[in-house]
């Protein structure tokens, strides 16, 4: 945060916006937004953070209340005309087309053309300027649905900083980032701040907050309860502010009340040599029963790639996989569920949860046939298990029968690992479990993986919040190009760090150094 930071007249000024739906999401929120300031927004999942935001960027209408724009009456009835007025905001959920490019993308509604035609020479231009300002290097016509998420994500904000804009929502945008490609956002942040632009940056990550904020705003239960300047907040009196109670948030803190592993030699999951080049060469490595395993790498390294050869989702060119003792040949999910083998993707949206059912049924789904009777499902223990599981990961929803896709990106997490876990898993691959996870979430995740290893289950946890890794994982196996660049703590006698985890992602023999 810069020390001169001096707030200028509102640019944005909400009064008294409140938004209904079946309940209110939304109630009196008064809020200025200044130019060349960056305000943090934050709060529980269900809060009112992405109901606000998309008010603001004009994907929702509220229900009452008015806003301004530079002192003009402002009620966007579209998120074009939103971006007319120079209004952008990035989702926190991808919205790329997939056939089409990079460069496609980056400019789609606004291709430049000549004769008639796309001016292709203008067009990658053009896109290898928007590409450098948020530091990817990246051919402008490769497909995007062959890249991963956090590139597909860097490309989301770089489309919007192709535009000139005069305020800038961010939501969770970096979720799905590495380090330095975090690091390469903020620095763009800070000259968005210094050019006069406003930015709302929406984040659970409070040690973010802390670097990029001049002023921070908490909601909870639709409600402003906290707007103060940064420096004057700590990170207690938010997570405080943020759920209204005091929480064991951080996996440190979890991970203390388990035992420690330290291998008994009967592997409850045995990979061996596992390949599906380039992605993934040569990979083999051990899981026991109550062990909970970390993987971390770069975004690229080939960690959900690996995870989706062990799960069946992409046929292995060579390797061996065994569940216990029997060897697992995975021809689909189906199979590796129905061996005890689970996997909680990172892009729930699109390959993890029904969104047009219910949260019930999204629940269920994996186990209904379990209780049907001559072939009739028993819609009484769905029902009942639906609200169970509501209430042990306080998944915030008004009822069981709202269509998962209404739901909080949080809250949505929360649903798929209530369908993961009731199918009482014997080994659980968790991808960014709290990718976009509140506080409070990420202790009641923190919290169930710690039992499930209490209980026997074989935990991988891959993430790329190195603390979240330090603290959770009995070992942390580190992956770079697709093979296995090291791995740390157990029996190995070598400490997790996050400098020695950094230093064996890039292969720096620097950062190596510094980590012995």
């Amino acid at each position: 945060m810069s020390a001169a930071y001096e707030p200028r007249p509102p640019l944005l000024r909400v009064s008294a916006v409140s938004k209904h739906y079946a309940a209110p999401v939304l109630r009196d929120i008064d809020l200025d937004v200044h130019a060349g300031e960056v305000l943090a927004l934050t709060g529980e999942n269900g809060a009112g953070k992405s109901t606000l935001s998309k008010i603001l960027c004009g994907l929702e209408t509220a229900t009452s209340g008015s806003m301004t724009l530079a002192g003009t009456l402002y009620a966007p009835d579209s998120r074009s005309s939103a971006e007319a007025l120079g209004v952008r905001m990035v989702l926190q959920e991808l919205s790329m087309v997939p056939t089409l490019s990079v460069a496609e993308n980056l400019f789609l509604g606004n291709l430049p053309r000549r004769l008639g035609w796309i001016d292709r020479p203008t067009l990658r231009r053009q896109a290898e300027q928007a590409l450098a300002r948020v530091g990817l290097d990246l051919d402008p016509w490769t497909p995007v649905h062959t890249l991963g998420v956090g590139h597909q994500q860097m490309i989301e904000i770089a489309r919007a900083l192709a535009s000139a804009c005069r305020m800038l929502i961010l939501d969770e945008p970096t979720a799905m980032l590495s380090a330095h490609e975090s690091a390469t956002l903020f620095e763009r942040i800070d000259a968005l701040r210094r050019d006069g632009v406003a930015v709302i940056y929406i984040s659970h990550r409070l040690d973010e907050l802390a670097r990029i904020a001049d002023r921070i705003v908490v909601l909870r239960d639709g409600k402003l309860v906290t707007d103060a300047p940064a420096a004057t907040v700590t990170q207690d009196a938010l997570i405080q502010a943020m759920v209204g109670r005091d929480v064991a948030a951080s996996s440190e803190t979890q991970r203390a009340a388990r035992e420690p592993w330290l291998g008994d030699g009967s592997p409850a999951l045995r990979v061996t040599g596992l390949t599906r080049a380039p992605a993934v060469r040569d990979v083999s490595f051990d899981v026991a029963p109550g062990e909970i395993f970390g993987i971390a790498g770069l975004v690229g390294a080939g960690r959900t790639e690996l995870a989706h050869l062990i799960f069946g989702g992409q046929p292995r060119t060579r390797g061996e996989v065994k569940l216990g003792d029997k060897t697992f040949g995975a021809h689909s999910p189906r199979d590796a569920i129905d061996a005890g083998l689970v996997y909680l993707t990172e892009d729930r949206k699109r390959q993890g949860l029904f969104l047009d059912m219910s949260v019930r049924d999204n629940i269920n789904i994996s186990v209904a046939n379990r209780d049907a009777q001559g072939g009739v499902l028993n819609l009484a223990r769905g029902a009942e298990r639906a609200r169970d599981a509501i209430s042990s990961l306080s998944i915030r929803v008004p009822h069981a029968n709202v269509n998962a896709g209404a739901l909080s990106g949080g809250n949505q997490q929360k649903v798929l690992l209530s369908r993961l876990l009731e199918t009482k898993p014997r080994v659980l691959i968790l991808d960014e479990p709290t990718r976009g996870v509140d506080i409070g979430a990420k202790s009641e995740i923190y919290r169930i993986i710690n039992q499930l290893a209490r209980a026997g289950v074989g935990v991988i946890v891959i993430s790329s919040e190195l603390p979240e890794l330090i603290g959770i994982a009995d070992r942390v196996l580190v992956i770079r190009e697709g093979t296995i660049a090291g791995e740390l703590g157990g029996y190995t006698g070598q400490p997790i760090t996050q400098e020695a985890i950094i230093a064996l992602a890039t292969g720096s023999q620097t950062a190596l150094a510094q980590a012995h």
